[in-house]
Parts: C-alpha cells; sequence; structure tokens
C-alpha cells in the first residue's frame, strides 16, 4: 500500500506529513531518513487506528499540493507500507 507524503526541509533536517492521516508525522536527517521515519510511523498509527476501532481510510492517488514560497525545500513523494493484515476501507 503507497501513501502519498509531504517533505519539507527545516532547519534541522526533514519534516513529513501524511495528507491521508492527519496528525500522522515524522522528522528526519535526511530525506531518505524522512521516508524511512513516516513509514514507521504510518504502521503504528494504522495500528493505533485499528485498535480504537477506527476504519483505516485508502491511500488516495493523488491530492492538492501548493508549494509553500517560505519553504526552502519541499516536496511530494509516497512511502511504500507493507500492511496486509487488515483491508482499508473505501
Amino acid at each position: 500500500m503507497r501513501y502519498l507524503v509531504i517533505i519539507r526541509r527545516t532547519s534541522t533536517g526533514y519534516s513529513v506529513d501524511v495528507p491521508d492521516l492527519p496528525g500522522c508525522v515524522a522528522t528526519g536527517t535526511t530525506v531518505e531518513h524522512a521516508r524511512q521515519m513516516i513509514a514507521e510511523a504510518i504502521e503504528l498509527h494504522l495500528d493505533l487506528m485499528r485498535q480504537s476501532g477506527e476504519s483505516v481510510p485508502a491511500p488516495s492517488s493523488s491530492f492538492e499540493f501548493a508549494v509553500d514560497k517560505d519553504s526552502a525545500e519541499e516536496l511530494c513523494t509516497w512511502v511504500e507500507i507493507d500492511d496486509a493484515r487488515q483491508p482499508v476501507s473505501n
């Protein structure tokens, strides 16, 4: 399963968020480290959603993105999550 993520440069590294999963965020010292950290955060976030009885949303294949002109570096990408434990809701 692939989730789209937004990675932004910060003064100490990179921050990442997942538009499909509000509140699911991570940080990393490099872009690749940030991608690894958000993959772990997504897996934990989905586990917590299931434990609390929430339905897991299906990942979007697109979303509206506007460049933040105040950001030094910003990009959209996806992370692959091995989440075959339970189906997602549509």
